[in-house]
């Protein structure tokens, strides 16, 4: 069984990556947030007497049904807004900027020289901006595995399918990645 302080170590650790991961799958800064609370609210509330071990694969399924769970939310009130309302609908992806994701001072990361942060800074955008064209499961995978570094069956746990599924998902999320990229003059080998 875990300490109180096990379970507070695991929570800042894991806090950016998760507001990143979804930021990504909601393109909203204030949703994502809300997100990842409720996400570490649920972990402390019912898994915090869980062993540590356990945590990273319970939080990212958590996470996961977090964002699902938002997206099944804003399908009932989009088609309820849509049939109350003589209003065009809401396009939300028109106000989403990926430059605004990049604001990250504390990174330490980032290069000293002005003209390599800027270069490294506008090659996040271009790939932050192919991670929003992917299909949701395939930045799913390929977040999983390749971001939070899962194996197949970590990640076909959280995703709930199977690992053939997530092979198929990460390969074409790679492929089509790389296709965009090469489009955009860009060469990660």
């Amino acid at each position: 069984m875990s300490t109180p302080q096990q379970l507070s170590e695991f929570l800042v650790q894991v806090e950016r990556r998760a507001y990143k991961q979804a930021q990504y799958a909601v393109r909203d800064e204030h949703v994502a947030l809300d997100i990842v609370q409720d996400a570490m609210m649920k972990l402390a509330e019912r898994y915090g007497d869980h062993p540590a071990e356990e945590f990273p694969m319970l939080f990212q399924r958590i996470l996961q049904n977090t964002i699902r769970d938002y997206y099944r939310r804003q399908k009932v009130r989009s088609f309820w807004t849509t049939l109350m309302s003589s209003l065009n609908p809401q396009s939300d992806g028109e106000d989403f900027d990926p430059l605004d994701t990049l604001q990250d001072e504390d990174n330490a990361s980032q290069p000293a020289l002005p003209d390599a942060a800027l270069a490294q800074s506008q090659l996040i955008a271009v790939i932050e901006e192919a991670m929003g064209k992917l299909p949701a499961r395939q930045r799913e995978a390929f977040l999983l595995r390749y971001w939070e570094e899962m194996d197949t069956a970590e990640t076909a746990a959280v995703m709930g399918c199977s690992e053939g599924s997530v092979k198929t998902h990460c390969s074409r999320a790679t492929h089509a990645l790389s296709a965009i990229l090469k489009e955009r003059g860009i060469d990660l080998s």
